[in-house]
């Protein structure tokens, strides 16, 4: 049933961005569909981990718990502009990474697989507070996604729309329930141009599933209590990739199956695509945890799991211009992340149609 802004909640009106007025309302509220936030739904809080885990968790993982990478907003409306109001928790601003990505909101149109990019609301230097209008040329029904920050923190957001407009809950996802990806700086997003060039959005957007990313730059370290929550959740898929975040590969050998078997055990069935790292080169330290990776996925299939897949990650570059796909040797850009999901996506079809 749609519903008009005016009457959601007044507390969320303003007379005017731009010169335009417009209503507002809490987008983690309905109809409005959030997503990429396990917890959410319990927790009332836009952090990527719940709280019994950010209890026992360290510093490093406590802060990156609160970037939303991951996080979506979808809704259809028939207004003729789309508005964004928000407050970050803590702009994020890296002398790799555009501004945009890492502390911006990409607006897209459409629904399931036929998504396009709209436009971007970003924060100049230091600003924590975000608006941002869209305007189109005619009053219709549209499908909007928007999503969150890849590194910044969001406390609020709020979408606006012209007075008298409607909106409503958007298509429901193809598939059901989300891919989840846990890892490195590289699975949070680092370092795409916008937010919704992260490989993980990539690929919710070719399946169309959502996403939750649990990608902890420099902190992905196969803990057995991250496991254990995400072994809680209902998933379509889970994509395992944190090689760069394991010190080393006697690290990698003592995590890498032990994570893999906890999950296995409570979710029998669940597709699992593992993967070693993207920037692959040939030294023996990265041959090693190739073969640690690999070696856990070979165990599993020796034990019947039919539901594991492998992905070497010298391939997911491709072939031509490999050096052409990160911004510093390691973190993929624009190109480096579609190429990462072009690679990815015949696997995890694979995956979610045996399943």
């Amino acid at each position: 049933m749609s519903k008009s802004l005016d009457d959601i909640d007044v507390n969320f009106r303003r007379p005017e961005i731009g010169g335009r007025p417009l209503v507002f309302a809490n987008a983690e509220e309905p109809p409005f569909a959030l997503s990429g936030f396990a917890w959410h739904g319990r927790e009332k809080s836009l952090c990527r981990l719940p709280q019994r885990v950010m209890a026992r968790a360290s510093d490093p993982l406590q802060y990156l718990a609160w970037n939303t990478s991951g996080g979506m907003i979808r809704f259809r409306s028939d207004s003729a502009a789309i508005a964004l109001r928000a407050a970050l928790r803590d702009p994020s601003d890296m002398s790799h990474m555009t501004r945009n990505g890492s502390a911006g909101f990409d607006l897209y149109m459409g629904a399931g697989r036929d998504k396009r990019y709209f436009g971007s609301v970003m924060p100049d230097s230091g600003m924590t507070l975000l608006e941002g209008l869209h305007g189109l040329p005619e009053r219709q029904w549209r499908e909007w996604t928007l999503y969150l920050p890849l590194y910044s923190g969001v406390n609020r957001v709020e979408i606006g729309v012209d007075p008298g407009s409607r909106v409503e809950a958007p298509t429901p996802f193809t598939v059901e329930q989300p891919l989840l990806f846990y890892g490195s700086s590289i699975t949070q997003g680092g370092c795409a141009s916008r937010t919704g060039n992260a490989y993980a959005h990539f690929l919710g957007r070719f399946i169309d599933a959502p996403v939750i990313n649990l990608g902890f730059s420099g902190n992905g370290r196969g803990e057995p209590m991250i496991a254990e929550a995400i072994a809680g959740l209902e998933l379509s898929a889970f994509i395992l990739d944190y090689d760069h975040n394991a010190p080393d590969p006697a690290h990698l050998q003592a995590t890498h199956e032990p994570f893999f078997q906890i999950i296995r055990e409570r979710r029998p069935e669940l597709p699992v695509i593992m993967m070693s790292k993207c920037d692959f080169q040939p030294t023996d330290d990265n041959r090693q945890r190739r073969e640690v990776i690999r070696r856990t996925w070979q165990n599993a299939v020796s034990r019947g799991d039919r539901n594991v897949y492998f992905i070497d990650g010298e391939t997911l570059f491709g072939g031509e211009c490999r050096d052409a796909c990160t911004v510093d040797g390691c973190h993929p850009n624009d190109l480096g992340f579609f190429r990462m999901a072009q690679t990815i996506q015949p696997v995890l079809q694979q995956a979610l149609a045996r399943s």
